[in-house]
């Protein structure tokens, strides 16, 4: 606002006067009592800084043009016809005031006149109706034999547009019957028991969902306390099982507090609409493949928003230079990005951050339980030998501002949560609908993942081996020239590049090998980079990895899909076929010596 207070100065009398805390003040809804203040057309009040651009020569014209394009030419007329509304409904008095209803308040006229001259206003554009349901032939045809002004919106003509979309552009989603068998992981039936497959691509990476002491605790919970929480965690769904959960949660990421919400996507939302939203002139800086969840909170905050290129600082730092050092700024990104695998620069964004007076926002819903030596994630990983010392002050982890985390993948439960400063923690409490306004996880979820958490703390063992089964399915395809987009996580993304040939893949592995992977599509992948997504488990012994490396191999001989070599021959593509920094780009984030496979060709 300041920028463009400096620029009008020199053009308009008012506002040389004006200052940028004035301008604010005057955008806050005036009240209609005031003899000079009228309602607004769309049946509300409006602000002083309205009426008084209202007068304006040139900003009243200017408004008038957009209010005549908005379909409101109340606006033109000066009048602010509350009263004209009701007549139109059939009511000439005003209604009885409703429960969370505002006010009722009787129109009033605006004193002298809002234009000084006549304002031409431009003929409205006539709409056809339905004009957008022009997905398909059938849909066509629809919308013209029911075309006209008169005929009502096709609700059913629209749903079957979109969906008819979906279908031929191959990215409608089928639903697999996969029911997750807790004693013999990784194996699930359908919707007969009888029949099994084995699943690899579930999100339970540690197979926590069926660990005994979670289950143990899960069951005295839900006898001791019963099925739900009974409510928000303002009206009685405030109970031990979520202070402890959340105080359990801030010590696994050395944090002062920490705030449990009823999913991570519920949590990236809500943090990021209400900072963005509250922080004056907040500019959210956004990886360019940041989760779902993070997006949508950015649209919800109504903050600016600056996209980087994936894990590119340098692109990053170019776009924070450019903002002015006093603006407050956020910089939201992944420690592992799950369909691709690749590690954000947390260390170097950090730097980023305290050097132009930004904060962080750091998701590591897939990397919690998964690394570091108490499985805080890749943070705490950075400093394995610090955190594994009990010295997390000084560390990457210490820098961050904020992590947000799940408890619905690694840790096998439900939930999502924030972690950070005790001041932060209690802003997103205080101010966010996504928690203020949703009821509590049942008291049985929350025990059960403060457990996950604290077993997972104390025992390294199950990601230690699931890293090691990684490796050994990433080695095993990679030699078959089966394309894996290379990275250093624990994510196995095998490139297929075609929507219809990753689900006939996807549907081949579980008709004809009782395998299920399911394929990767837009809009999760862009169009063209669709693929079939493989997650290890501890639970993935050497029977498992053959089987599905064999079944892999077969697929793609039958259906002819791409192999390295063909991507390599093409010139390469999202690091599958490109020789420049694949070696570094493979190198897993867990070394030889944490996961202590040194110390045991040492011993032999």
């Amino acid at each position: 606002m300041d920028a463009a207070l400096r620029q009008s100065k020199a053009m308009c009398p008012f506002m040389k006067k004006a200052t940028a805390a004035g301008l604010r003040a005057m955008t806050t809804a005036a009240r209609p009592t005031l003899p000079a203040i009228a309602a607004s057309p769309c049946g509300g009040t409006i602000s002083k800084l309205q009426v008084l651009a209202r007068r304006c020569p040139v900003m009243g014209k200017a408004m008038a043009v957009q209010s005549a394009r908005l379909g409101h030419a109340g606006l033109a007329s000066g009048v602010g016809s509350v009263a004209s509304l009701s007549t139109l409904s059939g009511h000439g008095k005003s209604a009885k005031a409703k429960l969370h209803t505002s006010r009722a308040h009787e129109a009033q006229a605006v004193e002298g006149s809002l234009f000084r001259d006549k304002v031409q206003l431009p003929p409205r554009i006539p709409v056809k109706p339905q004009q957008h349901v022009t997905a398909s032939p059938a849909a066509a045809a629809h919308v013209s034999a029911h075309d006209g002004h008169n005929a009502k919106f096709d609700y059913d003509g629209f749903y079957n547009a979109e969906l008819d979309k979906k279908h031929k552009d191959k990215s409608y989603r089928y639903f697999n019957n996969i029911n997750r068998l807790a004693k013999e992981f990784p194996r699930a039936h359908m919707a007969s028991k009888e029949e099994k497959v084995t699943v690899w691509c579930a999100n339970d990476y540690l197979g926590m969902g069926r660990n005994p002491r979670v289950l143990k605790t899960m069951h005295e919970t839900l006898e001791e306390y019963g099925a739900g929480a009974g409510g928000t965690r303002n009206i009685s769904g405030h109970n031990r099982h979520a202070v402890e959960l959340e105080h359990t949660v801030a010590k696994l990421h050395a944090k002062e507090a920490a705030l449990v919400f009823s999913s991570c996507y519920v949590a990236n939302d809500a943090t990021l609409a209400t900072l963005g939203s509250k922080m004056p002139d907040c500019v959210i800086l956004s990886d360019s493949l940041n989760h779902a969840s993070m997006i949508q909170g950015i649209r919800h905050s109504g903050a600016r928003k600056v996209i980087f290129k994936h894990n590119d600082v340098q692109d990053l730092e170019q776009k924070l230079a450019a903002l002015p050092l006093h603006v407050p700024k956020i910089i939201a990104f992944e420690s592992v990005y799950s369909m691709c695998g690749s590690i954000g620069p947390i260390e170097e964004i950090c730097d980023l951050a305290e050097k132009y007076g930004a904060i962080t926002f750091l998701d590591e819903v897939h990397a919690v339980g998964m690394y570091g030596p108490h499985g805080a994630g890749v943070a705490e990983h950075l400093d394995f030998e610090a955190h594994a010392a009990g010295r997390p002050r000084g560390t990457v982890v210490d820098r961050i501002d904020i992590i947000t985390g799940t408890l619905g993948k690694a840790y096998g439960c439900v939930g999502g949560y924030i972690a950070g400063s005790s001041k932060l923690v209690d802003t997103v409490r205080s101010l966010a609908p996504g928690f203020i306004f949703t009821t509590s996880l049942p008291p049985a979820v929350m025990a059960g993942a403060r457990a996950a958490i604290e077993y997972q703390m104390e025992y390294n063992g199950d990601r230690r081996l699931q890293q090691l089964h990684t490796r050994a399915v990433k080695e095993a395809l990679s030699e078959r020239g089966i394309p894996v987009i290379p990275n250093p996580s624990h994510i196995i993304p095998i490139l297929v590049g075609n929507a219809a040939l990753a689900k006939a893949a996807s549907d081949k592995l579980l008709q004809d090998h009782q395998i299920y992977v399911q394929s990767i599509n837009y809009p999760t992948v862009p169009v063209g980079q669709e693929r079939l997504r493989v997650t290890p488990t501890p639970g993935h012994t050497k029977e498992y990895r053959d089987h599905l490396v064999s079944a892999i191999e077969s697929i793609w001989k039958e259906l002819g899909i791409k192999r390295t070599s063909d991507w390599a021959a093409e010139g390469g593509f999202i690091g599958v076929g490109e020789p420049a920094g694949s070696a570094e780009a493979q190198t897993p984030l867990w070394t030889d010596e944490q996961l202590g496979i040194a110390d045991t060709v040492r011993q032999l």
